[in-house]
């Protein structure tokens, strides 16, 4: 196996006991501890010699584990993982009532899994320097194998399953809203949690009659310099928090009706997700059925794929739960053999992060472009007003002096002739006319100027006017880009920007948590490797001094090896009673499924001609992506196109 393989880490949580559970005087069976991350549970029906049944696991938790206790545990290597651009998955697996959405959710001052795991993100947010991250969240359901999106406005409608090569599986349509703080992704999940598919059953009052899964993905832009190559980074993790729907019994549920059914669907999925894990731990099988539910399908990279996985399996601890609690400490003791592969998802071509950033440049490029434009169209309109001052058309009136030429005193003062008068008479009388034609002239220039000079103001009148109301488009404009460059830059957090000293204080309590978190991993290692050592010793061959003190020793060695074939033997009747009540499930569910099949064959030999029931057959393909068979042109069917009318037998008279 490769290096960067790693285990699927697997935790037991015992809840405490109910109330009606001790007012009903059970006995508690199952208890946790923590220090080993051990689980015993006795059988109550056994001989009182016969010892409790242990099991080992990464991490256990009893009634008296704190919800920060389990986070601390269970979750902050995962979150830090994400951060770090891994894909992280953590889900809560058990019987219904055993306490998952309360590992997952809890609530008020004892906030679970989800919640805590919100604080820590932004947390992490505002201590990364050099960063651009987004943050985005998802909120989906699988109610009797549809998924539904309960961020939509209309979480009723069935939403398809895709996969593609790039991005794996993933949910076509599905909502995934930008958020900026712990209280707004709070508020994401408080709106989808109303939408919620729950119900009461014997065993739990607000019993999840679904599967959900609520995603985080962290996408986080790191500057040219820290890469070390000049270029902008870009990092994808992936957090899944699951809560699935408890495995029911109807006899202990009293499940009827819708309940019955959704409880079918339930408990066939997680005997899917089962089948995927025995495939995955046996490794011999070559076909892992991933594609036998939609549970299996989406949690497909969180079991054998590129994800750090946490599964934390909840158990209750009465007697009378022994049964379906042995059940789901085998599994989970199977799980701990499943290798994933986990890879930092660098520089992903969907990332959301990048498109963003382009867009934001795009904007400011428009912004400059746009005052670049403002300023030029000013300018000009300065050096218009400026021209049209210096127009002759804005000149003065043209001052007409008219020259007045006696003739009768230059004649009586030269006395001259006659002639010469008539002469000089007829001299001036053409002056007089070239003058005033002249004076007509300049009239009509100066007429036709000052229409020219009107003509040009109203010109520049108009420009202005044009000039001015492109000026307040390129403003409605602006103001609109700014808008939206101030929205995408929003929800591109920071990182560092709101650094607090709580919030590195909280940040290194963390990391040395997670330090002493390891070292107890490795002491528990080697104590289970000491363990095994011993084991194997009983079987060698030791000297001894004397025959009593060989008989002595293969006498202890014998008590032990007794107690061993004991629980095995144990173990073997358990499974095999296990395997038969699994058995005996899956044929209840078998027979509930063929009587619908015999009501719809039913339907379709009665009400149906066979000829239209051989075309629907032929016309029939199977649909891989949809596990379904499907109709084309499905919305071409008649009832589809024809209008609605009222029956013949309504009356034609409205309602009052």
């Amino acid at each position: 196996s490769s290096k960067n393989d790693e285990c699927v880490r697997v935790m037991v949580r015992i809840r405490p006991m109910s109330g009606k559970e001790v007012q009903d005087g059970r006995q508690e069976v199952t208890t946790a501890n923590f220090d080993r991350a051990e689980v015993s549970i006795l059988n109550p029906v056994a001989a009182s010699s016969e010892p409790p049944k242990s099991f080992t696991f990464d991490a256990s938790f009893g009634a008296q584990s704190t919800q920060q206790q389990v986070y601390d545990t269970a979750a902050t290597e995962i979150v830090e993982a994400v951060m770090e651009g891994y894909n992280g998955t953590i889900f809560a697996y058990g019987q219904t009532g055993a306490g998952k959405s309360h590992t997952m959710e809890g609530y008020g001052d004892q906030p679970g899994i989800i919640p805590n795991s919100f604080k820590h993100v932004f947390d992490k947010v505002a201590i990364s320097k050099n960063k651009r991250i987004l943050v985005r969240a998802s909120y989906l359901e699988i109610y009797n194998e549809e998924i539904r999106d309960l961020l939509s406005k209309d979480p009723k409608n069935a939403l398809d399953l895709k996969e593609n090569a790039d991005s794996g599986v993933f949910v076509k349509g599905l909502t995934a809203q930008v958020v900026k703080d712990a209280a707004e992704i709070d508020h994401v999940m408080q709106t989808g949690k109303k939408n919620r598919s729950v119900g009461a059953t014997l065993m739990n009052q607000t019993s999840s009659r679904s599967h959900s899964i609520f995603t985080i993905v962290v996408e986080c832009l790191s500057e040219g310099s820290a890469g070390g190559d000049g270029k902008d980074h870009v990092c994808v993790g992936k957090l899944n928090l699951v809560d699935l729907a408890g495995s029911e019994r109807q006899s202990k549920t009293g499940a009827t009706g819708d309940r019955l059914q959704e409880a079918n669907k339930i408990n066939l999925s997680l005997s899917a997700l089962g089948n995927v894990i025995s495939a995955l731990v046996d490794g011999k099988s070559k076909h892992i059925p991933y594609r036998d539910s939609k549970l299996t399908r989406l949690l497909q990279d969180s079991l054998g794929g590129n994800t750090k996985t946490v599964m934390i399996a909840n158990c209750g601890p009465a007697d009378y739960n022994y049964e379906e609690t042995l059940t789901t400490l085998r599994y989970a003791s199977r799980a701990k053999n499943i290798k994933n592969k986990p890879k930092i998802n660098e520089d992903p071509k969907d990332a959301m992060i990048r498109e963003f950033q382009e867009e934001i440049e795009a904007l400011k490029a428009k912004l400059l472009a746009i005052d670049k434009q403002a300023s030029e169209g000013a300018s000009s309109v300065d050096g218009s007003a400026g021209g049209a001052e210096g127009s002759p058309a804005s000149a003065g009136p043209v001052e007409i002096v008219e020259v007045e030429k006696i003739v009768e005193k230059i004649v009586i003062e030269k006395g001259i002739s006659i002639e010469e008068a008539q002469a000089i008479a007829a001299k001036a009388q053409r002056e007089k006319e070239e003058m005033l034609q002249k004076t007509r002239d300049d009239l009509a220039l100066a007429a036709k100027d000052k229409a020219q000079a009107e003509h040009n103001k109203r010109e520049l009148e108009l420009k202005l006017e044009r000039e001015r109301q492109q000026a307040e488009e390129l403003a409605v404009q602006q103001k609109a880009l700014l808008d939206r460059l101030i929205a995408t830059q929003a929800k591109m957090l920071i990182g560092g920007e709101m650094m607090t000293k709580a919030a590195q204080q909280e940040d290194e309590l963390r990391r040395t948590k997670l330090e002493l978190e390891e070292r107890k991993r490795q002491e528990l290692q080697l104590a289970r490797e000491l363990a095994e050592q011993e084991e194997s010793n009983l079987m060698r061959e030791e000297k001894y001094q004397s025959l009593q003190e060989e008989a002595e020793a293969k006498a202890r060695k014998l008590k032990k090896v007794y107690t061993k074939v004991k629980e095995v033997l144990g173990d073997i009747k358990a499974m095999e009673k296990a395997h038969s009540r699994e058995r005996e499930d899956l044929l209840d569910t078998i027979r509930q499924l063929t009587a619908q099949l015999k009501l719809k064959t039913l339907v379709l030999d009665y009400f149906m001609p066979p000829q239209a029931v051989v075309m629907l057959e032929a016309r029939a393909r199977w649909n891989d992506e949809e596990d379904d068979f499907m109709l084309d042109r499905l919305e071409l069917a008649g009832n589809t196109l024809r209008p609605r009318q009222r029956p013949p037998s309504a009356s034609s008279v409205r309602r009052p």
